[in-house]
This record gives C-alpha cells, structure tokens and sequence, in this order.
C-alpha cells in the first residue's frame, strides 16, 4: 500500500464574495489573525507528514506561489535587525526546495476539473485533497486522522461533521454504514439532498484521501450541476469500485469562502491564542454592547 505523500490545494477560484478585496489579492492570501488562510491548510497537510504539495492555480494567483518561496531580502533585513524569533518562523514555514508545485486550471470548470489538472503531478499515487476555503481547528490536525485511518483501510477516505439535520439540504452528504478503526464504511453520498431526503446529518467538510483512479474518471466525466464537473459524481462512480470511508471530524470548521466565516475564523483563532486571549474576548464583550448596524441610505455597502 503506498502511503500518501502529495497533497493537492484547488485555489483557482475567483473569491468573488470577497470583492473588492479580492481584485487584487487572491482570497486563500486573505489573512486570519496573522496567517493567510492558504498557509493553515498547507500546515495541516505538513502534520499530517504530506512531502508535495500541489497548487491548482489560475490567473493573477502568482503571489500565492510567491508566498511559499524564499524571501531573500525580507530574511536578510530581520537577520540584520536581530529579529531571529521572527526569522525562525518564517523559516519552520518555507516548504523545503521542490516540495512545491504549481499547474493551472486556465478555464473555471469545477473542482472536479480543479482536481483532474493535477493528474500528471500526482502521478499514480494516492493523494490528500484539501480544499483552501475550510481551515480547522482541533488539537490534532484533521488529516493527520484521515492519514491514520487511510493506513489502517488502505482505501478512500472522507472527513464529515455533523450538521443541523434541517440544514442538510445545503451540503454533500454521506450514508454512514458500519464502524471500522476508527472511522465508519459510506454507504453513499448525495450532493445538496432535497429536504427531509438526506441519509444523515454528516455533510463533507472539504478534506479527502483519493486513490488515483479518480482521474481515469474525471477525464469523461460529464458535467454536472452549475454546468461544471463535480467532484461528488466522480465519487459516486468511483465508489462502485473501491470502498469509501469516513473520519468524523469532531473540531471546528471555517469556511472562510464566505464573509461569515472568514470573520468567525478571525475571532476563533484570536481568541484560540495565549498572547490575545484576554484582551480579545475584552474587546468583544465591548463590541457587542456597543456598536449597532449603521443604517446606509442612497449608498451601496
């Protein structure tokens, strides 16, 4: 059984949720407290021992690419100004020399093609896929699980958590079969299920182990709903033929592909730290007696 060594990161998107703060500036390089979201995701693949990692770009996204090389100039100032703390860090965080690669999507077709343009890099190998958007928060990193359950199935691997069962319908779904290590068998998946039809309440959270059969798939794979090529049905078909498991992930999930979480994150990891604990949750307690919406007339917000 060969062990799961690459990961691949699908940061295309336009972040058009974000604008304007993403005309310029991709939104994985949009920052939590003093991190940019992509840099959590890549933290949680390096716990989990991933060796590559795997950018699915696409246009203006060259400042993420930027973002994991050496800053020569940068090292070489804080070294001179004594600042070896922060140059330790910065140091413990640069992937090491070709751990990095990078290929585009060039046209915007879905994660599934997301996931299919990094077909040569991966190779023939399984691999993590882990999508920027969500970042988690636990004392163990959730892949580092999912890489642990995928050694004792040797087969695919999906992270789930729980949702309102009422607010099933806004997410991909997962049938949960018999226990097994430290995990369950999926007996299905259904993407964004009618009301009240949904198998259970556990929605995927955006990290995966694949085996590289996938892309056999995804290459004829029609497209599918938003006239793009999804993911989840290339799963269904690969289920057929190789068993699926899930991980219930019992951390916190951010989505900060959307304003809502991207400021849930800030407050969570915020406060989630020893040197601002305090003052921040002093800060929050001021903000909500304080400040109310400001009503805008005749302008747009």
């Amino acid at each position: 059984m060969k062990r799961v060594r690459k990961a691949v990161f699908p940061v295309a998107g336009l972040g058009t949720r974000f604008l304007p703060a993403t005309k310029a500036i991709p939104k994985e390089m949009l920052t939590v407290v003093d991190r940019p979201v992509i840099q959590y995701v890549v933290d949680e693949a390096r716990d989990a021992g991933i060796e590559h990692f795997i950018f699915v770009t696409g246009r203006n996204k060259a400042v993420i690419e930027d973002h994991f090389d050496v800053q020569f100039e940068l090292y070489d100032t804080l070294a001179q100004r004594g600042k070896d703390d922060q140059l330790a860090r910065l140091q413990r965080l640069q992937p090491a020399p070709g751990q990095t690669s990078f290929t585009r999507q060039q046209v915007p077709l879905g994660l599934g093609h997301a996931v299919w343009c990094a077909r040569e890099l991966v190779g023939d190998e399984p691999f993590a896929l882990l999508l920027p958007d969500m970042i988690m928060q636990s004392e163990q990193s959730c892949m580092k699980d999912m890489v642990d359950l995928y050694a004792e199935t040797g087969n695919n691997i999906i992270a789930v958590q729980e949702c309102d069962p009422a607010e099933a319908h806004k997410y991909g779904i997962v049938g949960r079969g018999e226990d097994t290590h430290h995990g369950f068998r999926i007996t299905g998946m259904v993407e964004k299920p009618k009301p009240g039809t949904a198998p259970s309440n556990l929605f995927i959270n955006g990290r995966y182990i694949l085996q590289p059969e996938i892309f056999g798939i995804l290459e004829s794979q029609e497209r599918g709903a938003g006239n793009e090529i999804q993911l989840t049905d290339a799963m269904l078909k690969l289920e057929k033929q190789q068993p699926f498991y899930g991980y219930h992930y019992k951390g916190r999930t951010f989505d900060c592909g959307s304003p809502e979480g991207f400021v849930e994150a800030n407050v969570a990891f915020a406060l989630w730290r020893n040197d601002m604990n305090e003052s921040m949750a002093g800060v929050i307690r001021t903000l909500l007696d304080e400040v109310r919406p400001v009503e805008r007339r005749g302008t747009a917000s």
